[in-house]
């Protein structure tokens, strides 16, 4: 009676340990890959406005707010655009000024908690950038994906898709470039972006299934005339962009790829947002084999869409070693693959998915060289 009594004690720790792993499992997966709009990533350490002037702002002084740009600078009820530092400002030795480019809503008080972010601009092209497009809704798996269509004279469409942690406001960076190149844009919401639908589990699958939304995209470009699409993405968008390119039955259609600052290692991405998220490591491990469970995602999912065999139109590649979130080795071993094809423009202080913040001239010249001979 004593051992059944002591063995079903057991049973029942070893249940409860169990229930136990899969529920942290399932909420450090959800923390690390819940898509929540506006919310900058949570590399970016947390800011403090210490005063504002006539075009200058004072933050603190730290590795991110030394950064060469130009950035989105966002808080709770607040957003501005922030340019290069300004050396010869004074200033107090634990901060640094910055050039103040414009608030786009609420007010920069001393004391306002901030954080840099790749996404400079919000609202629509119109009344942002004074560039018409036209709200469009793209037919799709889960329903209608709210889109912005701008026209351009060119029968090769760029579709763009932004990545973790912004919203199709981020690829509005490029936007005034691609009309220079009298090119049409379709700027794509996809499923968990706002506006568009939901995915049952309501996470982040880092491209795995999203792709199919950019696969409609390509699908709707070709209803209306274009001959040729160009496909853009960042971060995770950039994944989708490679699975489309690999997978779409219209892949055919597909002529090249700008893929700033891909996800390519599922597994050390998941990982760093698991941290950044304030995930305790031990649970990092059952973070990692519950999005296997909740995502379908496992060890040859990702890899097996960068393979560079599998490429087979001319790719540019944005991306440089001081990304924390994902690992820019994966790139330039795609790069060193793949000469024929793959073109690597390489950035540096620049965090994930703010290659063209860092340097916006020599991401538009690099970009330029790329399309102008598929155009």
């Amino acid at each position: 009676m004593r051992l059944r009594t002591t063995a079903v004690a057991a049973a029942t720790t070893l249940l409860s340990v169990g229930v136990a792993a899969v529920a942290a499992g399932r909420y450090a997966t959800s923390a690390a890959l819940k898509p929540v709009p506006n919310r900058p990533l949570p590399n970016e350490a947390p800011l403090t406005v210490h005063a504002t002037a006539a075009g200058q702002i004072t933050l603190t002084r730290s590795l991110a707010s030394l950064r060469p740009g130009t950035y989105g600078l966002t808080g709770r009820s607040c957003h501005a655009v922030v340019g290069p530092v300004i050396e010869d400002a004074p200033h107090p030795a634990d901060c640094v000024v910055r050039r103040l480019e414009r608030v786009t809503h609420g007010e920069l008080t001393p004391g306002t908690r901030v954080r840099l972010t790749p996404q400079v601009h919000t609202g629509n092209p119109r009344d942002t950038l004074g560039i018409d497009h036209a709200d469009v809704d793209v037919p799709a798996e889960l329903g209608p994906l709210p889109a912005w269509f701008i026209p351009g004279e060119r029968s090769t469409w760029v579709i763009t898709t932004h990545g973790l942690g912004t919203t199709r406001e981020h690829p509005m960076v490029v936007m005034p470039f691609l009309r220079q190149l009298r090119v049409p844009v379709l700027d794509l919401a996809y499923r968990g972006d706002p506006g568009a639908p939901r995915s049952e589990d309501g996470i982040s699958h880092l491209g795995d299934t999203e792709w199919r939304d950019l696969d409609a995209a390509i699908r709707y470009a070709v209803a209306y005339g274009a001959t040729g699409v160009v496909l853009h993405g960042w971060s995770i968008g950039a994944s989708m962009a490679l699975h489309t390119a690999s997978n779409s039955a219209l892949r055919h259609r597909v002529i090249g790829l700008v893929l700033d600052s891909p996800v390519l290692d599922w597994r050390a991405t998941l990982r760093a947002l698991a941290a950044a998220r304030g995930i305790p490591a031990p649970l990092l491990p059952l973070a990692l084999r519950a999005a296997e469970g909740r995502t379908g995602l496992h060890d040859s999912r990702l890899p097996e869409v960068a393979d560079p065999e599998r490429l087979s139109v001319p790719t540019l590649v944005a991306h440089g070693p001081d990304d924390t979130l994902a690992p820019w080795d994966v790139s330039r071993e795609l790069v060193h693959r793949r000469r024929d094809l793959v073109t690597l423009h390489t950035v540096r202080q620049a965090p994930h998915a703010a290659m063209w913040n860092a340097d916006p001239k020599a991401y538009e010249e690099a970009l330029r060289r790329f399309l102008i001979p598929l155009l």
